[in-house]
């Protein structure tokens, strides 16, 4: 049995690219929480300011219930 977990992540400024540093702190956090990556799945994310998006990531995350 597994339980999954999905983690949204995007840039604080609308046309911001992803930080590779970033993104490496948020898959070690997990990892050290014995989740282990699935997949990364590239989105729009509606952003907090006016009616567009913002590129972001999902990251689907898995372990051993």
């Amino acid at each position: 049995m597994f339980s999954y977990k999905v983690v949204e992540v995007r840039e604080k400024m609308i046309g911001g690219k992803m930080s590779g540093d970033k993104l490496q702190k948020i898959l070690n956090e997990h990892g050290s929480q014995g989740w282990q990556l699935k997949a990364i799945t590239s989105v729009e994310v509606k952003g907090r300011v006016g009616p567009g998006g913002v590129d972001g990531l999902l990251l689907t995350f898995e372990r051993q219930a």
